[in-house]
């Protein structure tokens, strides 16, 4: 599924028009983005947790010429299913 197919979604879920859900769909996005650029978790009940976590530093391999290269630490985001959305199948 790509976003044009969420706009799809939320237009025939809602009755609106393709601008004002495609419009929706960014504002969500927007939402969530900021909130994790903050630090901030995002909670969706019965469907998983948005987190972001601190990446350790380590060593990786140029795959090309099986040099050692160094990692930097950093930030990463996790997405940790809810129960529902594990449960399904």
């Amino acid at each position: 599924m790509i976003k044009s197919d969420l706009v799809e979604r939320v237009m025939k879920a809602t009755d609106l028009p393709k601008p004002k859900a495609n419009e929706a769909v960014n504002a969500l996005f927007d939402g969530m983005k900021s909130a994790l650029l903050r630090g901030d978790r995002i909670e969706l009940r019965g469907f998983g947790v948005f987190q972001v976590k601190d990446r350790k530093r380590g060593i990786g391999r140029n795959p090309k010429t099986g040099r050692e290269v160094e990692i930097p630490p950093g930030k990463t985001i996790r997405f940790k299913p809810g129960k529902a959305l594990r449960n399904m199948s």
